[in-house]
Protein backbone atom coordinates (compact mmCIF):
# COMPACT_ATOMS: atom_id res chain seq x y z
CA UNK A 1 0.00 0.00 0.00
CA UNK A 2 1.31 3.45 -0.91
CA UNK A 3 0.69 6.13 1.68
CA UNK A 4 0.54 9.77 0.58
CA UNK A 5 1.60 12.62 2.80
CA UNK A 6 2.26 16.32 2.45
CA UNK A 7 5.44 17.23 0.60
CA UNK A 8 8.67 16.47 2.43
CA UNK A 9 10.64 18.12 -0.35
CA UNK A 10 10.79 21.79 -1.31
CA UNK A 11 10.06 22.50 -4.98
CA UNK A 12 12.00 25.13 -6.88
CA UNK A 13 10.94 28.77 -7.12
CA UNK A 14 7.45 29.35 -8.46
CA UNK A 15 7.20 29.55 -12.24
CA UNK A 16 4.46 30.49 -14.59
CA UNK A 17 2.41 27.67 -16.04
CA UNK A 18 3.89 28.25 -19.49
CA UNK A 19 7.43 27.73 -18.18
CA UNK A 20 6.81 24.51 -16.31
CA UNK A 21 8.58 21.49 -17.83
CA UNK A 22 6.44 18.52 -18.76
CA UNK A 23 6.47 14.99 -20.09
CA UNK A 24 4.26 14.13 -23.08
CA UNK A 25 0.53 13.86 -22.50
CA UNK A 26 -0.60 10.38 -21.49
CA UNK A 27 2.84 9.41 -20.20
CA UNK A 28 4.18 8.86 -16.70
CA UNK A 29 7.88 8.58 -15.93
CA UNK A 30 9.52 7.06 -12.84
CA UNK A 31 13.17 7.94 -12.20
CA UNK A 32 14.87 5.85 -9.50
CA UNK A 33 17.97 7.08 -7.67
CA UNK A 34 21.18 5.18 -6.88
CA UNK A 35 20.35 1.74 -5.43
CA UNK A 36 23.90 0.72 -4.44
CA UNK A 37 23.18 -2.89 -3.55
CA UNK A 38 20.04 -2.29 -1.47
CA UNK A 39 17.86 -4.99 -3.02
CA UNK A 40 15.42 -4.80 -0.11
CA UNK A 41 14.61 -1.16 -0.86
CA UNK A 42 14.48 -1.80 -4.61
CA UNK A 43 12.03 -4.69 -4.18
CA UNK A 44 9.71 -2.49 -2.15
CA UNK A 45 9.97 0.34 -4.68
CA UNK A 46 9.37 -1.99 -7.64
CA UNK A 47 6.20 -3.27 -5.98
CA UNK A 48 5.00 0.28 -5.30
CA UNK A 49 5.81 1.47 -8.82
CA UNK A 50 4.11 -1.54 -10.38
CA UNK A 51 1.01 -0.80 -8.30
CA UNK A 52 1.13 2.84 -9.36
CA UNK A 53 1.57 1.83 -13.01
CA UNK A 54 -1.46 -0.45 -12.88
CA UNK A 55 -3.53 2.42 -11.50
CA UNK A 56 -2.32 4.58 -14.39
CA UNK A 57 -3.03 1.90 -16.99
CA UNK A 58 -6.65 1.88 -15.87
CA UNK A 59 -6.72 5.56 -16.91
CA UNK A 60 -4.93 4.95 -20.21
CA UNK A 61 -1.55 6.22 -19.05
CA UNK A 62 1.65 4.68 -20.45
CA UNK A 63 4.65 4.48 -18.13
CA UNK A 64 8.42 4.43 -18.51
CA UNK A 65 11.03 3.80 -15.83
CA UNK A 66 14.56 5.17 -15.67
CA UNK A 67 17.09 3.71 -13.25
CA UNK A 68 19.73 6.41 -12.87
CA UNK A 69 22.70 4.08 -12.41
CA UNK A 70 24.98 2.94 -9.58
CA UNK A 71 22.95 -0.18 -8.98
CA UNK A 72 26.07 -1.88 -7.59
CA UNK A 73 28.65 -1.44 -4.80
CA UNK A 74 28.60 -0.38 -1.14
CA UNK A 75 25.34 -2.10 -0.20
CA UNK A 76 25.14 -5.83 0.62
CA UNK A 77 23.23 -7.31 -2.35
CA UNK A 78 24.40 -5.92 -5.70
CA UNK A 79 24.11 -9.28 -7.47
CA UNK A 80 20.41 -9.48 -6.67
CA UNK A 81 19.87 -5.82 -7.63
CA UNK A 82 21.27 -6.57 -11.09
CA UNK A 83 19.03 -9.63 -11.39
CA UNK A 84 15.97 -7.67 -10.26
CA UNK A 85 16.68 -4.92 -12.81
CA UNK A 86 17.26 -7.50 -15.54
CA UNK A 87 13.91 -9.18 -14.89
CA UNK A 88 12.08 -5.85 -14.50
CA UNK A 89 13.31 -4.70 -17.91
CA UNK A 90 11.71 -7.78 -19.45
CA UNK A 91 8.34 -6.85 -17.95
CA UNK A 92 8.28 -3.05 -18.23
CA UNK A 93 9.73 -0.29 -20.38
CA UNK A 94 12.84 0.29 -18.29
CA UNK A 95 15.85 2.43 -19.22
CA UNK A 96 18.97 1.81 -17.15
CA UNK A 97 21.79 4.34 -17.08
CA UNK A 98 25.42 3.44 -16.56
CA UNK A 99 26.86 5.00 -13.44
CA UNK A 100 30.50 5.40 -12.52
CA UNK A 101 30.28 2.28 -10.36
CA UNK A 102 29.06 0.14 -13.25
CA UNK A 103 31.90 1.56 -15.32
CA UNK A 104 34.43 0.58 -12.65
CA UNK A 105 32.87 -2.86 -12.27
CA UNK A 106 33.13 -3.68 -15.98
CA UNK A 107 36.65 -2.26 -16.36
CA UNK A 108 37.85 -4.13 -13.25
CA UNK A 109 37.75 -7.39 -15.23
CA UNK A 110 40.59 -6.15 -17.44
CA UNK A 111 42.49 -3.45 -15.57
CA UNK A 112 44.14 -3.99 -12.19
CA UNK A 113 44.36 -0.29 -11.36
CA UNK A 114 40.61 0.04 -11.93
CA UNK A 115 40.02 -3.11 -9.89
CA UNK A 116 41.97 -1.59 -6.99
CA UNK A 117 39.89 1.60 -7.22
CA UNK A 118 36.67 -0.43 -7.53
CA UNK A 119 37.44 -2.43 -4.37
CA UNK A 120 38.12 0.76 -2.38
CA UNK A 121 34.74 2.22 -3.30
CA UNK A 122 32.33 -0.55 -2.46
CA UNK A 123 33.37 -3.24 -4.93
CA UNK A 124 34.31 -5.64 -2.17
CA UNK A 125 30.67 -5.85 -1.09
CA UNK A 126 29.66 -6.42 -4.71
CA UNK A 127 32.04 -9.36 -5.10
CA UNK A 128 30.87 -10.88 -1.84
CA UNK A 129 27.26 -10.61 -3.05
CA UNK A 130 28.29 -12.82 -5.99
CA UNK A 131 29.63 -15.41 -3.57
CA UNK A 132 33.30 -14.53 -3.22
CA UNK A 133 34.51 -15.93 0.09
CA UNK A 134 35.64 -13.19 2.47
CA UNK A 135 38.66 -15.08 3.78
CA UNK A 136 39.79 -16.07 0.29
CA UNK A 137 39.33 -12.49 -0.90
CA UNK A 138 41.47 -11.10 1.94
CA UNK A 139 44.43 -13.31 1.00
CA UNK A 140 44.10 -13.04 -2.78
CA UNK A 141 46.24 -10.91 -5.10
CA UNK A 142 44.63 -8.55 -7.61
CA UNK A 143 45.33 -11.04 -10.37
CA UNK A 144 43.67 -13.82 -8.41
CA UNK A 145 40.67 -11.61 -7.72
CA UNK A 146 40.34 -10.92 -11.44
CA UNK A 147 40.37 -14.64 -12.12
CA UNK A 148 37.66 -15.16 -9.51
CA UNK A 149 35.63 -12.33 -11.04
CA UNK A 150 35.49 -14.25 -14.32
CA UNK A 151 34.24 -17.31 -12.47
CA UNK A 152 31.61 -15.86 -10.13
CA UNK A 153 29.96 -13.05 -12.15
CA UNK A 154 27.51 -14.51 -14.69
CA UNK A 155 28.24 -13.51 -18.28
CA UNK A 156 24.58 -12.52 -18.65
CA UNK A 157 25.10 -9.93 -15.90
CA UNK A 158 28.19 -8.47 -17.58
CA UNK A 159 26.37 -8.32 -20.91
CA UNK A 160 23.36 -6.73 -19.23
CA UNK A 161 25.44 -4.04 -17.50
CA UNK A 162 27.31 -3.33 -20.74
CA UNK A 163 23.95 -2.53 -22.37
CA UNK A 164 23.20 0.38 -20.00
CA UNK A 165 22.61 3.81 -21.55
CA UNK A 166 24.29 7.16 -20.87
CA UNK A 167 21.33 9.52 -21.22
CA UNK A 168 17.61 9.47 -21.87
CA UNK A 169 15.42 12.41 -22.87
CA UNK A 170 11.68 12.34 -22.26
CA UNK A 171 9.74 15.54 -22.87
CA UNK A 172 11.44 18.47 -21.17
CA UNK A 173 13.57 16.24 -18.94
CA UNK A 174 17.03 14.78 -19.45
CA UNK A 175 18.02 11.78 -17.34
CA UNK A 176 21.72 11.15 -16.68
CA UNK A 177 23.67 9.50 -13.90
CA UNK A 178 25.91 12.32 -12.67
CA UNK A 179 25.13 15.45 -14.68
CA UNK A 180 26.26 17.33 -17.76
CA UNK A 181 28.93 19.85 -18.67
CA UNK A 182 27.06 23.20 -18.68
CA UNK A 183 26.93 24.98 -22.00
CA UNK A 184 28.04 21.95 -24.04
CA UNK A 185 25.53 20.52 -26.59
CA UNK A 186 24.16 17.11 -25.60
CA UNK A 187 25.69 15.40 -28.62
CA UNK A 188 29.12 16.67 -27.51
CA UNK A 189 28.89 15.59 -23.88
CA UNK A 190 31.68 13.21 -22.89
CA UNK A 191 30.79 9.83 -21.47
CA UNK A 192 33.02 10.38 -18.45
CA UNK A 193 31.19 13.66 -17.72
CA UNK A 194 27.78 11.98 -17.77
CA UNK A 195 28.99 9.32 -15.33
CA UNK A 196 31.33 11.25 -13.02
CA UNK A 197 30.80 15.04 -13.01
CA UNK A 198 29.97 17.08 -9.94
CA UNK A 199 31.32 20.58 -10.55
CA UNK A 200 30.68 22.85 -12.33
CA UNK A 201 27.34 21.10 -12.91
CA UNK A 202 26.02 21.18 -9.34
CA UNK A 203 26.58 24.89 -8.77
CA UNK A 204 25.53 26.04 -12.24
CA UNK A 205 22.46 28.24 -11.89
CA UNK A 206 21.36 28.87 -15.46
CA UNK A 207 19.01 26.83 -17.62
CA UNK A 208 20.28 23.71 -19.40
CA UNK A 209 17.38 23.90 -21.84
CA UNK A 210 16.07 20.68 -20.28
CA UNK A 211 15.64 19.87 -16.59
CA UNK A 212 18.40 17.41 -15.72
CA UNK A 213 17.38 14.54 -13.42
CA UNK A 214 20.39 12.84 -11.86
CA UNK A 215 21.81 10.77 -9.04
CA UNK A 216 25.51 10.34 -8.13
CA UNK A 217 25.72 13.11 -5.52
CA UNK A 218 24.18 12.13 -2.19
CA UNK A 219 21.92 14.58 -0.37
CA UNK A 220 19.68 14.11 2.66
CA UNK A 221 16.62 15.09 0.66
CA UNK A 222 15.76 15.60 -2.99
CA UNK A 223 17.35 18.74 -4.41
CA UNK A 224 15.18 20.66 -6.88
CA UNK A 225 17.38 23.49 -8.14
CA UNK A 226 15.07 24.46 -10.99
CA UNK A 227 17.49 23.48 -13.74
CA UNK A 228 18.24 20.09 -12.17
CA UNK A 229 16.72 17.57 -9.74
CA UNK A 230 19.05 15.36 -7.71
CA UNK A 231 17.44 12.24 -6.22
CA UNK A 232 20.33 10.25 -4.74
CA UNK A 233 19.31 10.05 -1.09
CA UNK A 234 22.11 7.64 -0.16
CA UNK A 235 20.13 4.40 -0.03
CA UNK A 236 23.03 2.20 1.10
CA UNK A 237 23.66 4.34 4.20
CA UNK A 238 20.40 6.19 4.84
CA UNK A 239 17.95 3.38 4.15
CA UNK A 240 15.99 5.69 1.80
CA UNK A 241 15.65 4.97 -1.92
CA UNK A 242 13.84 7.73 -3.84
CA UNK A 243 11.91 7.75 -7.10
CA UNK A 244 10.73 10.90 -8.88
CA UNK A 245 7.37 10.52 -10.64
CA UNK A 246 6.62 12.85 -13.56
CA UNK A 247 3.26 13.21 -15.27
CA UNK A 248 2.33 16.19 -17.40
CA UNK A 249 3.58 19.20 -15.42
CA UNK A 250 3.27 17.46 -12.06
CA UNK A 251 5.96 15.93 -9.87
CA UNK A 252 5.69 13.63 -6.91
CA UNK A 253 7.96 11.20 -5.09
CA UNK A 254 7.91 7.61 -3.90
CA UNK A 255 10.38 6.75 -1.15
CA UNK A 256 11.23 3.25 0.06
CA UNK A 257 12.26 3.68 3.70
CA UNK A 258 13.85 1.32 6.19
CA UNK A 259 12.25 1.46 9.64
CA UNK A 260 13.95 1.10 13.01
CA UNK A 261 13.14 -2.62 13.11
CA UNK A 262 14.40 -3.19 9.57
CA UNK A 263 10.95 -3.24 7.99
CA UNK A 264 10.53 -1.46 4.65
CA UNK A 265 7.66 0.88 3.82
CA UNK A 266 7.00 3.01 0.74
CA UNK A 267 5.55 6.46 1.07
CA UNK A 268 4.89 9.13 -1.54
CA UNK A 269 4.75 12.90 -1.57
CA UNK A 270 2.40 14.63 -3.99
CA UNK A 271 3.67 17.99 -5.18
CA UNK A 272 1.60 20.59 -6.95
CA UNK A 273 2.77 21.69 -10.38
Amino acid sequence: MIKYFSSMFTPSKAKSKKELPRVPKGQRVYAVGDVHGRSDLLIALIEAIDEDIRDGEAEGIESEIVLLGDLVDRGPDSANVIELARKWRKLRKVHILCGNHEEMFLNAFEDKDTLRHFLRHGGRETLQSYGMDRKVFTKASLGEIQDMLEEIVPKKHRKFIASFEDMVQIGDYLFVHAGIDPGIPLEEQKQRTLRWIREPFLSYGKSHGLVVVHGHTITDEVVDAGNRIGIDTGAYASGRLTALVLEGKKRRYLVAMEGKKGNISVEGAKLRA
